[in-house]
């Protein structure tokens, strides 16, 4: 009996610090350790930074009275009959004896005041081929407007109205957006009057859409249709951050895909259009082939990065450089060239005169070469 109070005890503890462990630490019966771990947020975990407003009234408060609704009216021309549009049949008559009939094309658009001194941007898809503009301002007042300058490379246009009094929005930094901010669009959809939208920013940098030479959008989800073409996309505060230019659209109304030309890119067409008649492009000299992978590899590149250099203009910046056809850009300017044709826009953007290092492969070795940015030629249609 004293043997068997002798082991009583000593089991008892054990069982007993069993069953605490057990308490504690319930994993210890299942070996294979199936708990999944997740990191979750406290009840009371307050989002620290950029926190939303319930109401966006104030910005755009701040920011509608500078956007403006753009009409415009074309004179069509038309032959009366439309045997006269048959070559063989035309012939047969003067080309001025021809009969005809004119009938007016009305469209219509958006636009945004960037300037006090009247100074309006907006897209030249808008206004192109018009014979008169019409803008119309929040407050009622109208004004015919003169045309100061169109880029087609950017879709953009300048327009200059004489009114006392005018307002004009403030630009932001675009480079200091984000995705997932929110942004409003404003605009004239379908003639229906100015009509403000709500979304995010759902990509930067978007190129290759094939809507422009030169692209750079910012892409948005807030709702873009028809006649909201040249108007403002602005930030949670009023400020415009993109002029409103395309949809990606099946059925030709809005699905969430709109695309706005960057404040800062605007800045410098208007610039240009307004002090030269023309926008003023950086220039290389040279013209480009995407790399492939077949070929990074035959280059003994380890990574799909560069642009190969097809051709050099004689006496252009890169031939007075050094550089030469084979040459593979690395960098420019110690960024790598991970898009061509984002890297070509960059360029563009540069001021004449300005000197970038580009960076080359050139036989298996790394060269860099100092070039003068040149101003592009204008190109020939």
């Amino acid at each position: 009996m004293r043997k068997f109070n002798f082991l009583f005890w000593p089991i008892l503890s054990g069982v007993l610090v069993a069953i605490l462990l057990l308490q504690v630490f319930p994993d210890l019966l299942d070996s294979s350790n199936s708990t999944i771990e997740f990191r979750e947020a406290r009840n009371n975990t307050v989002l620290q930074g950029n926190i939303g407003p319930v109401s966006y009234a104030d910005a755009v408060e701040v920011a509608a009275p500078a956007v403006v609704n753009i009409y415009t009216q074309t004179v069509v021309r038309q032959n009366v009959h439309p045997l006269f549009n048959d070559p063989f049949f035309r012939n047969f008559f003067d080309s001025d004896s021809i009969p005809q009939r004119e009938r007016v094309q009305s469209s219509l658009g958006s636009g945004v005041i960037l300037s006090s001194q009247g100074y309006i941007v907006t897209n030249n898809h808008v206004i192109s081929g018009a014979d008169s503009i019409i803008v119309a301002l929040k407050d009622g007042r109208e004004a015919a407007a003169e045309v100061i300058g169109t880029d087609p490379e950017t879709d953009l246009a300048v327009l200059k109205v004489t009114l006392d009094n005018l307002p004009s929005i403030t630009l932001g930094q675009t480079e200091n957006y984000r995705v997932g901010d929110v942004v409003l669009a404003i605009g004239n959809p379908f003639g229906v009057g100015q009509t403000v939208t709500m979304g995010i920013i759902s990509a930067t940098g978007r190129n290759s859409v094939g809507l422009n030479t030169y692209e750079d959008f910012i892409q948005t989800d807030a709702a873009i249709n028809p006649g909201n073409s040249g108007g403002a996309l602005i930030d949670a505060f009023g400020n415009l951050i993109g002029i409103n230019t395309a949809i990606f659209s099946k059925s030709g109304g809005s699905q969430g895909i709109g695309f706005a030309i960057p404040s800062d890119l605007t800045k410098q067409v208007m610039q240009d259009l307004i002090q030269h008649g023309r926008v003023v492009r950086g220039w290389l000299g040279i013209e480009i082939q995407e790399l492939t992978p077949s070929l990074a590899e035959s280059f003994g590149l380890k990574k799909l990065q560069g642009l190969i250099i097809a051709g050099v203009f004689r006496n252009g910046p890169a031939h007075i450089a050094g550089l030469q056809p084979g040459d593979v850009m690395l960098t420019i300017n110690d960024n790598p060239i991970l898009d061509g044709r984002k890297s070509m826009t960059q360029i563009a953007r540069l001021r004449p005169g300005q000197v970038v290092t580009v960076k080359v492969l050139r036989e298996g070795k790394e060269l860099s070469f100092d070039a003068e940015i040149g101003e592009r030629p204008k190109s020939r249609n």
